[in-house]
Formats: structure tokens, sequence, C-alpha cells
């Protein structure tokens, strides 16, 4: 069994900030020490401790490579049942599913493909599965997990094959008619009165402060609309709320 988990997100995600406040604090004590006006002074302060608070936000309460929990405990309740990730990535989805739902068996599907590739800081022959399968056998869930490569909107399932799904920051990464046929998928491989989980980037304001305008300028949908696109596709949604940078729904299919 390995011992250490990597989702794969790199530096700039999880440090990037440190590199600003490196160039930033030094400015700032020689603007000090040679005092150089106010305004000066106090921009490169303010911009240093920006940098910081940024890099605690993104490190402590994002925390992207950090193992997350159930945003609901009302997702598979009954502790066992064929959980779908849809959109595996790494795996942190996966696990937060196996680890909470000790009885559960998963099937992770992603297209690991080049953009996976990019995306996960992965290389080699077999850049799709080896860091998923890596951190399963690191959480000591693989005899309980299976991966599957396929594209979500059109995914290689008989219909009514899974008694529950989760996607978290996945299915939003497509553009709407993607997202259309992901959720139609979802609905046709659960089977009836399944369970559907669904996490989704939102522009919140720890996202806002960490990133500000470098990332998602065009904002992100509102909660009322992914309720829309749900309903429009034949879920119920039975519980919605927050988390820091996401929105998450829990359905039922119809």
């Amino acid at each position: 069994m390995h011992s250490h988990i990597d989702f794969g997100y790199g530096w700039q995600w999880t440090s990037g900030h440190l590199v600003i406040t490196a160039i930033f604090l030094p400015l700032f004590i020689l603007a000090w020490k040679r005092k150089w006006s106010r305004w000066r002074q106090g921009l490169l302060l303010a911009v240093t401790l920006w940098s910081l608070a940024a890099f605690v936000i993104v490190r402590f309460v994002l925390d992207f490579n950090g193992r997350t929990e159930l945003p609901t405990q009302s997702f598979l309740r009954s502790g066992t049942g064929r959980v779908l990730d849809m959109g595996a990535g790494s795996g942190r989805s996966s696990l937060m599913v196996l680890e909470a739902r000790p009885q559960a068996t998963l099937v992770a599907l992603d297209l690991f493909g080049e953009s996976y590739a990019e995306h996960f800081n992965v290389s080699g022959t077999d850049v799709g599965t080896a860091k998923l399968r890596a951190n399963l056998q690191a959480a000591g869930v693989e005899n309980r997990a299976s991966i599957q490569p396929g594209d979500m909107r059109q995914m290689p399932f008989e219909p009514a094959t899974f008694d529950a799904i989760v996607s978290a920051y996945a299915i939003d990464h497509l553009n709407r008619t993607g997202m259309e046929k992901a959720l139609r998928e979802a609905n046709r491989v659960l089977k009836p009165g399944g369970e559907f989980l669904m996490m989704v980037i939102a522009k919140d304001a720890w996202l806002d402060f960490a990133w500000g305008p470098v990332i998602m300028h065009g904002g992100t949908p509102r909660p009322e609309r992914w309720v829309r696109a749900l309903n429009a596709t034949g879920f119920d949604v039975v519980e919605q709320g927050k988390r820091p940078a996401t929105l998450f729904f829990f359905a039922h299919k119809r």
C-alpha cells in the first residue's frame, strides 16, 4: 500500500501566492527603509498581506490537494450500493465517497486524455489511470473501486446500472450542450429513484479574494440555473447548499 495521496494540483494552485509574497515583501522592506512615499509603501504592504492571506485561504480553506468530506450525509445514507464517479479525475471525489461509505463500491469514469494529464500534472504512457489508481491504493480502497475510461456525455454503461452517482467539479467544465448531455446520461444510467450528488465550482468570496479576476472572470452559473438544468433532465433536487468555492445539489431520479 502506498503511503502518500497526491491529487496532482501543482504548486501554482497550492503555493503560488507565496511567490508574490517573496517578491513584494522585500520591496516593501526596501521602500520602508528608504522612506519611499506612503502610497508606494501602502501598495506594497497591501499586496504582501493579500498574498499571505490568499495563501492561507488556498492552503487551508480550499485545500485542493487535501481530502474532502461529503457535503451532505443524505447521499447513500444506506451505506451500500454501486456508485459512479462521473469525471473522477485523480480520485478526490472517489475517496470522498468510499471513505464515508465503507460498504459501497465505485466505478471511476474519466476521459483520461491529454487535458486530464495537463490538469493533474501527470505524464507517461499511463497518464490517465496511474495517479487515480495510486490514490485508491494509498487510501486502501482499491478493492472496492474500478476504473473506466469514458466520456460522461456518452457513457459505456447500460441503463439503470448504478444506485448513486457523484460528480465533483466536472460537469461544470463542459459547455451548455455538454452539461445537458452529461446530466441526461447520469439520469439514464441511474436506477429508478437513484441518487445524484453534483458539486460545482462557485465564485464566492473565498475564491474571489484568493484569485480575483485571474480566473472565471465570466462568473459561474447561479444555483437556480443548476436546479432548472437538473429538473429538465429528469431529477428532483431535494437538498442544496454551499461550501467554500462550491455549490452542491443532491437529487433523486424521477
